[in-house]
């Protein structure tokens, strides 16, 4: 299993440890993707938190957007955190729109223990950090969690969109429940 993490922006080595973390029970490598060719190779991808709008522009630089087009298309998963999931959006491959920074500032940010059904009964500390959210859905979107009215964690098929940053835990749920997309 290859898990590709999109590593021109943002907080890469998070995502990176965290992954060989949640791979380090299973079997895998974890790869920065920095350029094209690398994207068609992966069984998965992770796009991170950052600012979306420089990460769009070296993704559409690098040519790595129309690699993840082209793997969205084919199935293959993609997790998006808070500018990934505004990236998500913008790349028009998952039925949503978003809100950037809907909880304010960096100097705003908090955790959250989270309800997420999806990954068991017991609460997800979610960290908060300039959040987007997810304002509207489409019917093939499912909503995996809300906090205080706002969708902040959604799926429509291999696609999973997170509002806040689950590489800043130790809790490895979500990542397993990424990977058990593969």
């Amino acid at each position: 299993m290859k898990i590709g993490i999109i590593a021109l922006q943002g907080d890469i080595e998070e995502h990176i440890k965290a992954m060989e973390l949640a791979l380090s029970e299973r079997s895998g490598e974890v790869v920065a993707i920095k350029h094209s060719g690398i994207v068609p190779s992966c069984d998965a991808i992770v796009m991170p938190g950052g600012e979306s709008t420089t990460m769009n522009l070296l993704m559409e630089q690098e040519g790595i957007a129309s690699e993840i087009k082209i793997a969205a298309k084919q199935g293959t998963p993609i997790l998006g955190t808070c500018a990934g999931l505004i990236l998500l959006s913008k790349l028009g491959l998952m039925g949503i729109r978003v809100t950037r920074n809907t909880f304010g500032h960096q100097r705003d940010s908090f955790e959250f223990p989270l309800k997420i059904g999806a990954i068991g009964d017991e609460p997800f500390n979610a960290v908060f950090i300039r959040a987007p959210i997810i304002t509207k859905v489409e019917k093939n979107v499912e909503i995996l969690a809300t906090y205080d009215g706002c969708i902040v964690a959604a799926k429509q098929d291999k696609l999973l969109a997170l509002a806040f940053h689950p590489e800043l835990t130790r809790d490895m749920r979500l990542h397993h429940f990424f990977l058990d997309m593969i």
